[in-house]
């Protein structure tokens, strides 16, 4: 069982950055491929980026290449999100995922992932 804790969700004008962060209970942090998604209502989940369990490998969304990037360290047993230049069609409720993977594989889809964290709040105002 994985516990997934969220943090650095908040309010940020257009241009701004923020940096999320994903805290994991338990030892095997590093058996997990990670992800991050977002949600608006009214919306189903959309992968925002992934990073397989080493860090070696990661897959973000069209939306977010070139702004965001995902990180992780297995030492502390978290992963991040450091989101640059950021719009206002960044607003969403960003949760991030874990589930156990091989070594290398990246997990693109919500359905990969049996553990979620509570969310986490981003607003961009223009």
């Amino acid at each position: 069982q994985v516990q997934l804790v969220e943090s650095g969700g908040g309010l940020v004008q257009a241009g701004g950055s923020l940096r999320l962060s994903c805290a994991a209970s338990g030892r095997t942090f590093s058996t997990y491929a990670m992800g991050w998604f977002r949600q608006t209502p009214g919306k189903g989940r959309e992968l925002v980026a992934a990073i397989s369990r080493n860090g070696g490998r990661t897959n973000y969304a069209d939306s977010v290449k070139g702004r965001f990037t995902i990180s992780r360290d297995n030492a502390v047993n978290t992963v991040y999100l450091q989101m640059n230049s950021l719009k206002p069609e960044d607003t969403a409720v960003y949760y991030c995922a874990a589930d156990w993977a091989l070594s290398g594989v990246v997990y693109t889809t919500s359905d990969k992932y049996s553990y979620w964290g509570q969310g986490t709040q981003v607003t961009v105002s223009s």
